[in-house]
């Protein structure tokens, strides 16, 4: 690939997470499904926020996650997202910038204007997680906030899906992928949440198929992009349509499709899981750096598996050791 300002340019809702332990009976109580992203309005997000027990905040969201993973790893990452011009705005943006990441995307300032956006994660005693979203600012991302220079200037455009919910985001997606296309970079995607699949499955399937060099889906997802009983079915359909394609399956590591390769890569060996929220972020994070430093497929998985298992080691959804410094001990790049 050709030398640019960016290795990859996340593109996705900038949201403050708020984490803590909760047992399956309080998800019950609430009315949770476990493991699920439910969206909720300003109401909801301040009734489970009083009744949650006590929780660590941090900058997050899905891309936002990768853009720190990757550059925890030693790339140079980009990030577009919308915020308010409030203290979650400017925690984030903080909490962003510090980690490495290009952050330029103005915030909204008007008193009308939606909070930034917070996701309440209740982490239950098997590590799983499940998310409570109020997206406040990130539903006023625009066609406009897409810089073209960025864009340009990225190898790779990496793009959340969960960004489909919104009409005007889905206009910016589609002005990304184009400028993408048009300057000969990559358009990455993740599926982000097998519900957000069951939402937009015809118009995902189109984005794949035309759009999108490289997908990041774990099983249920893929099962629920071709409506499959089985992932090998699933795996099947994606390999006809799409370049690349990076499966993972959590405690079986990942699989990843290349034209005419097929690579099945073993989990990184770990003494337990505390909580998987950012395991998917972190994955794609050690790939598409490898991606983008122009290293084979199955060494691009390696380095996804390492990071998405530094990440469920510990509570909260950023790398927490130097993955650059983790992967040098693993193997030389």
């Amino acid at each position: 690939m050709s030398e640019t300002r960016f290795d990859v340019l996340c593109i996705g809702n900038a949201i403050v997470d708020v984490l803590a332990h909760a047992e399956d009976s309080f998800l019950a109580t609430h009315g949770m499904v476990k493991g699920s992203m439910a969206l909720i309005d300003e109401a909801r997000a301040h009734h489970l926020y009083d009744h949650m027990g006590p929780g660590l905040e941090c900058s997050g969201g899905s891309a936002a996650n990768t853009a720190a993973g990757v550059a925890s790893l030693g790339g140079r990452p980009a990030y577009i997202g919308k915020t308010n011009h409030d203290t979650l705005g400017e925690i984030f943006a903080h909490d962003l910038r510090a980690s490495g990441v290009h952050f330029a995307t103005s915030p909204l300032s008007g008193k009308a204007d939606p909070a930034t956006a917070r996701c309440l994660i209740l982490v239950s005693p098997d590590a799983q997680r499940t998310m409570n979203t109020f997206l406040g600012a990130c539903t006023r991302l625009r066609p406009e906030d897409i810089d073209e220079a960025v864009v340009r200037e990225s190898q790779v455009v990496y793009i959340e899906g969960y960004l489909w919910d919104m009409p005007e985001a889905k206009d910016a997606i589609v002005k990304a992928a184009r400028l993408a296309r048009e300057a000969g970079r990559g358009v990455a995607l993740s599926l982000s949440d097998a519900f957000c699949v069951d939402r937009h499955r015809d118009e995902f399937q189109t984005l794949v198929a035309d759009h999108v060099d490289i997908v990041f889906a774990n099983e249920d997802e893929i099962k629920s992009l071709y409506c499959a009983d089985t992932f090998d079915a699933a795996l099947q359909q994606v390999r006809a349509v799409c370049k690349v394609a990076a499966l993972t399956r959590g405690a079986k590591g990942s699989v990843v499709l290349g034209e005419n390769e097929l690579h099945i890569i073993d989990a990184e060996p770990m003494s337990g899981v505390v909580d998987t929220t950012g395991a998917g972020d972190l994955y794609a994070a050690g790939f598409l750096f490898g991606y983008t430093q122009g290293k084979d497929l199955a060494t691009c998985a390696r380095l996804g598996g390492i990071a998405a298992a530094e990440v469920i080691s510990h509570f909260g959804a950023r790398p927490e050791a130097d993955l650059k410094g983790l992967v040098a001990q693993r193997f030389s790049l």
